[in-house]
């Protein structure tokens, strides 16, 4: 068969395309202009950055820091680089939002740490934090980061200061990757059913977590490189961070299979002594995803319910919008039931410590989302659209003068569009925007309205030496949307997105622009999304969920008036599926018997997964022992012939 088969899943979607920023030189970048000094001035006028609470919070009780380490895969390929990032120190550049700089300096503090005795945390190995609670005899494992490597380089290090101690229990708090996917670093499955160690985690987590990003995955993760800011270099005009912290590792991905589903609030679990009180609250941050407190310590785990930062109602990578209002409410019922807990530990970021401390803080993020909320609604209903929402939205001073409620991950802006797009969808109201033209063709006709090119290209520059880069931006993406290539434009419009990211208080947005600028001078990145890093998950993610998949490659066009059918029993699951495509549609059934088919496929579900990740050609399986054939084998060929073979390597700043 000419056609290599890969079904295309996409679920790395948190971390977007997989590639090496070591292999990147910095190059480019323009320095901040004076309106950028100027805006970044201002921010340090504004907040009161000199205070240290934060830092003698992010360093409290350290055991041992971490400054050096360099974790690779067996092969060789960069996974987690820290001195990468020991330029974040000191005052922040000109090129970097004082406010963010702050936020990553707190970031950049790594290594392990005692929360309270019986408690420590791993801070800095990865984008989250791996939480030890120690028990009578063992260690129970929270959230074991996102990549085999860096978990077990985070659990070694461990190791190496407070001894070695079985592993307990493995607690996940949600469904996504950065708090599950090191899992095998922490033990192996084998491991896990031997010694019997109970894998906790909230209802509905497997099908979060494997099936969340499936669909559109490869949009997803290709966005996903621009938020968090992939391929750039760590530099102070480059990545710096995401302000939930540095980025997600780039390594090997597993998973491990449940063995206790936390399903309702107040259920309790007593793992080697030590008492667990948890609250479920799916569909907050994560679909799936529960909080705990641990009576004997006060100690409340707050996931990623909340967290040193503005969160996402909406992230730019792409995903569901989140419910603010029941997201407040999660945050409240907590307050309730945890009142009396003297300190609170996250996911991501540092602890803080005595009641009041821990409630004022909870209450500060619980008001967030409630008035991102509230406000945007009423604004919505009084004919505001999502566009003069998000300019107009403040927070109130309180707020706004909190760190831990500032935008350095998710922003006023795109979460107040998030809230109104959860009520409203994409359609403002106005006719003209109803059926608009898309973007290059409308480009074309405004860039000849306002009198050609080098019109255009006077306003965007006057525009950019008054310090207008919104602007500046708006015109010169016309420009490279109706066709203009030239060398001069494009580099403009880069140096726009230069000093929108070096003004940006938020660690995506600043990626986004800097990407942007990045793939500007450079072309867009020519490797995208590498899933058999996701082998491990991949394994565990359901059948259904693949052919799913495989349905929306489907080329509409491609396959009218096409009537294919092909059956997939699979040997080990004992499980027979029909693929049928008709009216231009691919659908699939589970069916308990054989059926009359143009091609079946009689295989083991691991020589499926080798299909998936493109380890194994369908021709060379055809004549492996894992793999037998029926029926017209060109009419196989014309099906998988008919499905798109996505990269995620598409344009994004250029048609």
């Amino acid at each position: 068969m000419t056609k290599k088969w890969i079904v295309c899943l996409g679920v790395l979607a948190l971390m977007g395309c997989s590639g090496d920023s070591e292999n990147f030189d910095f190059q480019g970048f323009s320095e901040p202009t004076k309106a950028t000094q100027k805006h970044n001035a201002a921010i340090a006028r504004l907040l009161p950055l000199d205070t240290q609470q934060d830092f003698e919070d992010a360093v409290r009780g350290l055991i041992a820091a971490d400054d050096s380490s360099v974790v690779r895969t067996e092969a060789g390929k960069l996974v987690w680089d820290i001195p990468s990032y020991a330029f974040i120190d000191g005052d922040a550049p000109a090129s970097v939002n004082p406010s963010l700089w702050r936020q990553e300096r707190l970031n950049n503090i790594r290594g392990l740490f005692e929360v309270v005795p019986g408690i420590y945390q791993l801070r800095g190995f990865d984008l989250s934090n791996m939480t030890i609670i120690e028990g009578d005899t063992g260690w129970i494992i929270v959230d074991p980061l996102t990549a085999k490597e860096t978990a077990a380089h985070a659990l070694a290090f461990a190791r190496e200061h407070l001894g070695v101690k079985p592993i307990k229990a493995i607690l996940f708090t949600h469904s996504h990757i950065d708090h599950f996917g090191g899992a095998l670093g922490v033990a192996s499955v084998e491991e896990v059913v031997q010694q019997g160690i109970p894998v906790i985690a909230p209802v509905g987590f497997m099908e979060a977590a494997t099936r969340e990003n499936i669909i559109a995955g490869f949009a997803m993760g290709r966005r996903g490189g621009y938020m968090y800011g992939t391929h750039l270099p760590r530099h102070e005009r480059g990545h710096i961070g995401s302000g939930l912290g540095s980025e997600p590792a780039m390594g090997s991905h597993g998973i491990l299979q449940p063995t206790d589903i936390i399903d309702t609030t107040g259920e309790t679990r007593t793992i080697d002594g030590v008492k667990i009180v948890f609250q479920n609250v799916p569909g907050s941050e994560a679909p799936a995803e529960y909080t705990f407190y641990l009576p004997k310590h006060k100690a409340f785990m707050g996931a990623e319910l909340v967290s040193r930062n503005m969160h996402n109602l909406y992230t730019l990578r792409g995903a569901h919008v989140r419910d603010g209002l029941s997201w407040s409410k999660f945050i409240d019922q907590a307050i309730s039931l945890f009142s009396e807990a003297d300190v609170y530990l996250g996911s991501h970021h540092w602890p803080a410590w005595g009641n009041e401390n821990v409630l004022s803080f909870l209450e500060k993020q619980r008001d967030t989302y409630k008035y991102l909320h509230d406000q945007s609604v009423r604004l919505l209903n009084a004919g505001y659209t999502s566009a003069e929402i998000a300019e107009g939205l403040e927070m109130p001073e309180a707020l706004a003068q909190n760190f831990a409620t500032r935008g350095y991950y998710g922003t006023v802006r795109h979460n107040a569009k998030a809230v109104y797009q959860m009520y409203m969808g994409w359609y403002d109201g106005n006719p003209a925007k109803l059926n608009p033209l898309p973007d290059e063709q409308a480009s074309e006709r405004y860039v000849e309205a306002m009198g050609g090119e080098d019109e255009v290209v006077e306003l965007a520059q006057s525009a950019f030496d008054d310090g207008d880069y919104r602007w500046s931006a708006e015109l010169l993406n016309r420009l490279v949307f109706a066709g203009e290539d030239s060398s001069e434009v494009r580099e403009l419009l880069a140096t726009c997105y230069d000093q929108m990211g070096y003004q940006a208080e938020s660690g995506p947005w600043r990626n986004v622009y800097l990407t942007a600028a990045w793939e500007l001078r450079n072309g867009a990145v020519e490797q995208g999304v590498d899933i058999t890093t996701m082998a491990d998950v991949l394994a565990n993610t359901a059948i259904d969920s693949f052919f799913d998949s495989m349905a929306v490659q489907l080329d509409g066009r491609k396959a009218r008036g096409k009537d294919l059918s092909v059956e997939f029993y699979f040997t080990d699951l004992k499980q027979r599926y029909r693929l049928e495509i008709r009216n231009s549609v691919l659908r699939h059934y589970k069916v308990d018997a054989e059926g009359d088919v143009d091609a079946a496929l009689v295989l083991s579900r691991s020589m499926f997964n080798r299909l998936t990740l493109g380890q194994v050609g369908i021709t060379d399986a055809l004549f492996s022992d894992d793999l037998s054939f029926e029926g017209s084998k060109l009419s196989l060929v014309e099906f998988f012939g008919l499905l798109d073979t996505p990269t995620g390597t598409f344009n994004i700043v250029t048609p």
